[in-house]
């Protein structure tokens, strides 16, 4: 039987020596995320955690729910997504830090809208009294400045790029008991760069410096995302998220 990374990769990662320049071994996990599919990133994620997490460092994952909008466009409604991540908390000094990290399953966009015209008019016909979704499926990368107070309380916000993936326009339609929807690919109708401001606070669960956390961030986007149209498209987000640290280990209690 061959041995080696693909059969024990936790033997692997115990080997990294103590003294490794971690900040080499986070830019080569920030490519791998970027790089593979959302489990691999994940599974990627699990094996780094124990090789990142140090005094300054706290590297886990997060997830949650979030409920999106395009800014009220076309008497769009919110839609309710969900999305997993990871994120890196890297200390400046004693209460303050760097949070970022990358949104790797995360989905924007509205519902609620009504149909648009297509090249077919049967097709336009059926759909004519549908409702129409679309879901845009975006990395997204925030950056944010975060304040602890007294151990627990949370302060975040700063700045959040994103690079849009795919999107899809769901036609759905309500008939005679049941529902016909129809998926259309419409990426090329939107920007592939996102752009806003993020901030929110949460709620340490105990009082270490590296402990699971609940809190909620609100996305608003400043880059108008949807092309050939005359209305201002932004994206917006309410997050309600639960972060859990990765390989921490015991960490200390932080100081009162």
């Amino acid at each position: 039987m061959k041995s080696g990374l693909k059969l024990y990769p936790k033997i692997f990662f115990s080997q990294i020596p103590i003294h490794m320049d971690r900040l080499k071994i986070l830019f080569l996990l920030f490519f791998l995320l970027l790089s593979g599919t959302s489990n691999a990133q994940i599974i990627i994620a699990l094996l780094f955690g124990d090789a990142l997490n140090t005094e300054k460092i706290e590297f886990g994952v997060t997830g949650g729910l979030n409920r999106s909008n395009f800014n009220e466009y076309n008497d769009s409604e919110g839609l309710n997504n969900f999305n997993v991540g990871l994120y890196f908390h890297l200390m400046l000094s004693e209460n303050s830090f760097i949070s970022t990290g990358a949104l790797l399953k995360s989905n924007v966009g509205a519902t609620g809208m009504p149909t648009y015209t297509t090249d077919d008019a049967g097709f336009d016909a059926l759909f004519r009294e549908a409702t129409l979704t679309t879901k845009v499926n975006v990395i997204y990368l925030p950056v944010m400045f975060q304040q602890r107070i007294r151990n627990r309380i949370v302060l975040e916000g700063g700045v959040q790029p994103g690079i849009r993936t795919r999107v899809f326009d769901y036609f759905d339609l309500e008939s005679n008991g049941g529902n016909l929807e129809f998926t259309k690919n419409v990426s090329n109708d939107f920007t592939r760069l996102d752009f806003g401001f993020v901030g929110g606070m949460g709620y340490k669960l105990k009082n270490d410096l590296k402990s699971m956390s609940v809190g909620i961030l609100y996305y608003q986007g400043i880059v108008d995302v949807k092309k050939n149209t005359d209305a201002i498209v932004n994206n917006s987000s309410l997050n309600i998220y639960l972060r859990i640290p990765i390989g921490s280990g015991s960490a200390k209690p932080a100081k009162d």
